[in-house]
C-alpha cells in the first residue's frame, strides 16, 4: 500500500512538472506613451484643442485689456470723483476681475472635458489593439514600459506589432 502511494505521488509530481514546463508564461512590454503618440488621431485632437484653447486666449485677452482700460480710466479721474461714484466705479472694476477669473478657471474646465473626450476613443482604440495583438502573440501580460523596473530580453516589445496592426 505505501509503494502504491509513493508511486502515485512521484507521477503525480512528474505530471505536474511536465505541465509547468509545456506552459512557458509569456511576457510583453509596450511604450503606450509612444503608441498614443504616433497616432494619427492624437495630432487631429491636439490641433482641436489648440483651436479651442486659441479662441478662449483671446476671449480672455480682450476681458483684461477691457479691465486695464477701466483700470487706467478710474485712476485718472478717481480723485475728482465723489464717494458714490468712487464707489461704483470701484465695485464695477471688482465685477469684471471676478467675471474674469470665473471665465479662466472655466475654460481651464472645458478645456480639460474636452481632452478628455477627445483622447478617450484613442486611448480605447489603442487599448484594444493591443489586446489583439498581445492574444495573437500569445502573451499573458503586458507592462507599460514606462512603469517597468526591469525588462528582460525574452520580454516582447509589442509597440511595433501593435503600430503595425493599426497601420502607423
Amino acid at each position: 500500500m505505501k509503494s502504491v502511494f509513493k508511486i502515485c505521488l512521484v507521477a503525480i509530481l512528474l505530471f505536474s512538472a511536465g505541465m509547468v514546463k509545456a506552459q512557458t508564461l509569456k511576457f510583453a512590454h509596450i511604450d503606450s506613451q509612444a503608441l498614443i503618440q504616433a497616432m494619427p488621431e492624437t495630432a487631429a485632437a491636439q490641433k482641436t484643442l489648440e483651436q479651442q484653447a486659441k479662441g478662449m486666449e483671446d476671449q480672455l485677452a480682450s476681458m483684461q485689456k477691457e479691465f486695464q482700460t477701466k483700470l487706467a480710466e478710474y485712476t485718472q479721474i478717481a480723485d475728482s470723483l465723489d464717494d458714490m461714484v468712487r464707489s461704483a466705479k470701484e465695485e464695477d472694476l471688482q465685477n469684471l476681475q471676478q467675471r474674469i477669473q470665473t471665465f479662466n478657471q472655466s475654460a481651464q474646465q472645458k478645456l480639460q472635458q474636452k481632452q478628455a473626450e477627445l483622447m478617450q476613443p484613442i486611448f480605447d482604440k489603442a487599448n484594444q489593439t493591443i489586446e489583439t495583438v498581445a492574444k495573437e502573440q500569445g502573451v499573458i501580460y503586458v507592462f507599460d514600459s514606462n512603469a517597468v523596473l526591469y525588462k528582460s530580453n525574452q520580454s516582447v516589445d509589442l509597440l511595433p506589432l501593435v503600430k503595425a496592426k493599426l497601420g502607423i
